[in-house]
């Protein structure tokens, strides 16, 4: 069975659960999931972790992710994003200097308040399905980090290129509605397209056609980033030989490494294991007997 994760080029107008399915088919296994979901309409990297790269998640899924999205100003709209139905409409033109000035204001730690239309939750109940009703709940604000907020590109009156690196659980189409409000002219986001979503890049993506059409020449495994690059981000820490088997069983090895967590091997990759007190343990297996 093949395992790694595969870096889907999602489209707009897919969910990133209709994308689990396909590569659920594709990939012919349940053990399937995605590492942060894009919106609908977005398009972009969605990486999904296949077969026994599904335990990384907690290793993975709090990467930065890196957009590129068009704001528009001038209307705004109940979802924050071109599908919603217009709430407010301006004639006042931002200009680049206007738009530059306002971005500082939006970069750190920030308090940031999800939109209504998603798919968050509130006593088990999705966001979106309370909005359609009508309901209203508590502030449910959260603190994000933007690492990287810049103009990109001025595309024509009143519509800016923005790239943004940024936390897990940002909403761009808030940061983009949250600009227009600094600047008191209405906004909302056009285009989306996630470009990175921590190591995993946009040049390394793979269509579900293109996906299928590799399955079908017998190359699908080439689609897949092994577990071992996925943790690459994490420091090496290398066993003694004879604590090979110790590890496999959940024993822990002395070691000096300092606290934290480690890409640990002993003849060969083993997985994901942490250092406490001196003490390292195994938690995440990932070898091949």
């Amino acid at each position: 069975m093949m395992e790694g994760i595969a870096a889907v080029l999602k489209p707009p107008s897919m969910s990133s659960s209709d994308v689990v399915v396909d590569v659920r088919r594709i990939y012919e296994t349940r053990r399937v999931g995605h590492l942060g979901t894009l919106d609908p309409e977005a398009a972009g990297v969605l990486p999904v972790c296949v077969g026994r790269a599904v335990r990384l998640f907690d290793y993975l899924v709090d990467k930065q992710k890196t957009y590129l999205c068009e704001i528009v100003f001038g209307t705004a709209t109940d979802t924050q994003d071109a599908q919603g139905i217009v709430t407010e409409t301006s004639d006042r033109v931002v200009t680049e200097a206007m738009f530059d000035g306002v971005l500082p204001q939006f970069t750190g730690r920030l308090l940031q308040t999800p939109p209504m239309y998603s798919a968050l939750k509130y006593n088990g109940r999705k966001l979106y399905e309370l909005a359609l009703e009508g309901k209203e709940i508590p502030d449910k604000s959260r603190e994000i980090t933007i690492a990287t907020l810049e103009r990109a590109e001025t595309l024509g009156k009143n519509r800016f290129l923005l790239s943004v690196v940024c936390s897990r659980g940002t909403y761009i189409r808030t940061l983009c509605s949250d600009i227009g409000k600094a600047l008191g002219v209405p906004a909302h986001m056009a285009f989306l397209l996630r470009t990175a979503s921590g190591a995993f890049t946009l040049d390394r993506t793979f269509t579900i056609a293109e996906l299928e059409t590799m399955k079908a020449e017998g190359r699908l495994s080439k689609s897949l980033i092994s577990c071992e690059e996925a943790v690459s981000h994490l420091l090496r820490l290398d066993l003694k030989a004879d604590r090979r088997k110790p590890a496999m069983n959940g024993l822990p090895t002395r070691t000096n490494a300092a606290d934290g967590i480690y890409r640990m091997y002993c003849g060969g990759f083993l997985g994901v294991g942490t250092v406490r007190n001196g003490d390292a343990v195994l938690k995440v297996h990932l070898y091949t007997e």
